[in-house]
């Protein structure tokens, strides 16, 4: 079977959802960030002998898992044969309610109802013990170890897209481009992949569920990063004060991870 190639940035995949290579984007002093370093996807429980003969090209040395310990439980991720890359994952729940498991409210899931569940999401995650914890971690492994650096959650989408988001401003990147990169999930040609591993579970707690309200679940919107942005800035100044005091990135250790994803 010859899988046709997915439009850049998106790497051609049969079972992983919206991965990508998230470089190329204009930095600090004009340099831009480095491709062939940073990948990132949802998970890899259907991930094909091909998908998997793709990541290991692909020189990847590290994963941060963002997930948690049930979803990596219920969701074990599929891995090459020859496969040697340190997993960092959480021993623990990085998240109360992920949005493709049933909430506590079992009434209709309106379109309504669906953004502002993911608005308390990105309204939780800056004060998040378990994804401080987390997004130490993966910037610690961008500047101690080599190689490729693969960050993914269940989705690829919210966690994985915090993350993503929090790297580039750290590289110099304009916040455009970061809203740009965020948005690139829309347009995932694996959609699909997402709806089948995640739909029948919101359904069987939902029951129907209105296309609208299923776009604002697995998809993202702009309001989303910008929730992020506006609870940590309305509680810590910046988004640079926040990765200083709070997750460890000050101005040395910014420097040194510019100088290793910049060129």
């Amino acid at each position: 079977m010859i899988r046709e190639p997915f439009p850049e940035p998106f790497l051609t995949t049969d079972g992983i959802h919206n991965l990508r290579d998230y470089g190329g984007y204009e930095g600090a002093d004009g340099a831009h960030v480095r491709k062939g370093l940073l990948y990132r996807s949802g998970q890899h429980i259907e991930a094909s002998e091909a998908d998997l003969d793709l990541v290991q090209s692909l020189d990847i040395r590290t994963i941060v898992d963002f997930r948690g310990l049930s979803e990596r439980t219920s969701f074990p991720c599929a891995r090459h044969s020859d496969f040697s890359a340190e997993v960092i994952a959480f021993e623990g729940e990085t998240t109360s309610s992920p949005p493709h498991e049933g909430g506590l409210d079992k009434t209709d899931m309106t379109a309504e109802k669906g953004r502002q569940r993911m608005i308390s999401v990105y309204t939780r995650m800056p004060v998040n013990p378990a994804m401080i914890d987390m997004f130490k971690r993966y910037f610690q492994s961008l500047e101690t170890r080599g190689g490729g650096n693969l960050i993914h959650c269940f989705a690829g989408k919210d966690r994985t897209g915090v993350g993503a988001s929090l790297l580039l401003h750290v590289l110099g990147v304009h916040y455009d481009d970061i809203l740009t990169e965020f948005m690139l999930t829309n347009d995932a040609p694996t959609q699909h992949i997402l709806e089948r591993q995640s739909l029948p579970r919101m359904e069987a707690h939902y029951g129907e569920i209105e296309p609208e309200a299923i776009r604002n679940l697995i998809g993202v919107r702009e309001e989303y990063i910008g929730t992020y942005w506006q609870e940590v800035t309305r509680d810590h100044g910046s988004i640079d004060n926040y990765l200083a005091q709070t997750l460890g990135v000050d101005e040395q250790r910014k420097a040194r991870l510019r100088d290793r994803l910049l060129a």
